[in-house]
C-alpha cells in the first residue's frame, strides 16, 4: 500500500506543512496582537516516522507515528508564557490564544523576556530546503520498500557461526525513515522554515561465546537522503563488535595514555558545551565561566560550529528564536571563542546574544608536527591506527557505561569497555574499569585527534587520543 498523495502536485513534495497550516500560524500572530500582546513568536512542527523491525529475520514490529502541534510563545505586559496545541481551526485558536493571554498576565513580570533584535535573525531560510537536508523521493516510498529495506539488512539466517568460538544468539533490525518540517514566523516580520529528512538502519547482534558468557554489539548508518548501501554491513559491523569482546581481562589500575572511537567521543565533548552555554554560566554552573576570550585547553583543539554547510546532518540556518546561524569559532587552538547566548540571557547579563546552542560542531583534526593545532587539507588524514601508533600502549575506549560529569567543576567518573592496546596493537579486550579525571586537564592532554568523524553524525568529532588518564579496575 502507497503513501497517499503522491501527486507531483501536493505541497508535501516540498515537505508537509501546507499552506492552510502556515496560515494558521499567522493568524495566531495577529490574533495575539489584536488583543494586546506586545510580541508573539510561533513554530509549526510537523513529522511523520515510519519503522520497520526484524527480529532474528522476521518481520517483528511496524509502527507509524505523525505529529502537529503549534508552540506560541507570548509577550504581553512585561510577562512571558509558552503554550501549544494541535488543533488548527480559526475557532479554536482564537479561544487557545485568548486563554493563553489570560494565564501569561497573570505570571509574574519579567523585563527581559523579548523578542530578538530583527536584524539578527535568519532572512534565507525561505524555502525550507535551503539545507540539503530534504529528500523529496521520501513521498514515494511504499509500505512494500519499507518492509524490503528492513529485511534487506538481516544475516541471521545466512550467519553460520561454525568453529568460530561463539553462537548467535539474536538479531535485532531496524529500518526507519522519517520526515521533519518546521515554519516559525514572529510578529517581527521573521518567516523560516527547515525542512529535513532521514533515513536509517540499525542492528544489534547477541552472541555467547563457549563458556555461555553474552556479548551485544551494535551498528547503525543514517542518511538524510535515500539509502542505497548494503544494508547487510550494519549487521556484520554489529556482530563483529560483539565478537572482539569475548575474552575480556581485568586490567590493572593506573595512568594510561586513552584513545577513545569516534563513535563515543562526544561524550568528552558535550560537557564542554553544556559549560559553554550562558544559561549555566548565569546560574553558577559552568567549569567554564569568565573563559571567554581566554585559552583554557592546549592548542590542538579546534571546535568549529559549521552550521550551514549544505547536506550535512545538524546544518540549520536559524535556532528556536529565529537567530540566523553562521559558521565560526567555537574554540580555537584552545581559546575560548563562544558562549551560547539566547536574548533573554543576555538581556539578564549584559553579554553579547548569539545563538542558543551549537548546531553542527566539527573537531578538527590534529596530530603531532602538523602546522599549529590542526592539519591542513592537503596534508595526511588521520587514523584511528594513527592515534595508536603515537600512543603506543593504552587503553582504547569503545563504550561509556553510567558516570556523569560535575558542571561547576568538571570532574568526571564514566565507566568504559574498549581494549588494551600495545605497541599501537590491540592486545584484548577489558571491562570493569572506570576513567576520571578532570575536564580542563583532560582537554590539555589532547595528544591527537583524527579524521574519522562518522559523516552520518550530526556531531562531527572523530577519534581522540589523551595522555596521563586516571583508570581503576
Amino acid at each position: 500500500m502507497r503513501m497517499t498523495g503522491m501527486k507531483d502536485t501536493d505541497n508535501r513534495k516540498e515537505g508537509l506543512v501546507s499552506e492552510d497550516e502556515m496560515s494558521a500560524a499567522k493568524f495566531c500572530i495577529d490574533y495575539a496582537i489584536g488583543a494586546g500582546a506586545s510580541q508573539a513568536r510561533v513554530s509549526l512542527n510537523k513529522s511523520v516516522l515510519d519503522s520497520f523491525s526484524v527480529l532474528n529475520g522476521s518481520l517483528d514490529k511496524v509502527m507509524h507515528s505523525a505529529d502537529r502541534s503549534i508552540f506560541l510563545y507570548l509577550f504581553a505586559d512585561g510577562r512571558y508564557g509558552t503554550f501549544s496545541t494541535n488543533i488548527l481551526d480559526r475557532e479554536s485558536l482564537g479561544r487557545f490564544v485568548t486563554k493563553a493571554l489570560e494565564t501569561v498576565r497573570m505570571l509574574a513580570p519579567d523585563g527581559f523576556r523579548r523578542l530578538p533584535s530583527p536584524e539578527r535573525t535568519a532572512k534565507d531560510a525561505i524555502t525550507g530546503t535551503e539545507t540539503g537536508l530534504y529528500d523529496s523521493s521520501y513521498h514515494r516510498i511504499a509500505a512494500e520498500e519499507r518492509l524490503s529495506s528492513a529485511l534487506s539488512g538481516t544475516i541471521f539466517r545466512e550467519e553460520t557461526c561454525g568453529n568460530a568460538g561463539f553462537r548467535l544468539i539474536s538479531e535485532e533490525c531496524e529500518y526507519s525513515d522519517s520526515i521533519d518540517d518546521n515554519y516559525t514566523i514572529d510578529s517581527q516580520g521573521f518567516s523560516g522554515r527547515h525542512t529535513e529528512t532521514s533515513f536509517a538502519f540499525c542492528s544489534e547482534m547477541t552472541i555467547s561465546d563457549r563458556k555461555g558468557d553474552r556479548y551485544s554489539g551494535y551498528w547503525w548508518e543514517a542518511s538524510p537522503a535515500a539509502m542505497r548501501q548494503d544494508l547487510k554491513e550494519c549487521s556484520r559491523s554489529a556482530l563483529e563488535r560483539a565478537v572482539r569482546q569475548i575474552g575480556p581481562k581485568r586490567h590493572r589500575s593506573g595512568r594510561f595514555n586513552m584513545i577513545t572511537d569516534s563513535n563515543v567521543s562526544s561524550r568528552l565533548v558535550s560537557p564542554l558545551f553544556s559549560a559553554l552555554n550562558a544559561t549555566a554560566i548565569q546560574q553558577k554552573n559552568s567549569f567554564l565561566a569568565e573563559s571567554l576570550g581566554r585559552q583554557v585547553f592546549t592548542d590542538r583543539l579546534t571546535i568549529l560550529d559549521l552550521a550551514r554547510t549544505p547536506g550535512k546532518p545538524g546544518s540549520r540556518y536559524y535556532d528556536t528564536e529565529g537567530v540566523a546561524t553562521k559558521d565560526g569559532p567555537v574554540i580555537e587552538n584552545g581559546v575560548i571563542k563562544e558562549y551560547f547566548t539566547n536574548t533573554y540571557i543576555a538581556g539578564k547579563t549584559g553579554m553579547e546574544p548569539t545563538v542558543e546552542s551549537v548546531s553542527r560542531p566539527v573537531l578538527m583534526p590534529a596530530f603531532p608536527g602538523g602546522r599549529g593545532s590542526c592539519l591542513d587539507s592537503a596534508e595526511k588524514r588521520v587514523s584511528l591506527q594513527d592515534l595508536m601508533n603515537e600512543c603506543g600502549d593504552g587503553i582504547y575506549v569503545c563504550g561509556f557505561n553510567g558516570g556523569n560529569c560535575n558542571p561547576v567543576t568538571g570532574d568526571f567518573s564514566y565507566g568504559i569497555e574498549g581494549f588494551a592496546f600495545k605497541g599501537g596493537r590491540i592486545t584484548h579486550p577489558v571491562k570493569e574499569m572506570l576513567v576520571t579525571g578532570n575536564m580542563v586537564r583532560l582537554w590539555n592532554n589532547l595528544v591527537a585527534a583524527g579524521s574519522d568523524a562518522r559523516g552520518c553524525t550530526r556531531w562531527q568529532i572523530p577519534s581522540l587520543a589523551f595522555a596521563g588518564v586516571d583508570f581503576s579496575a
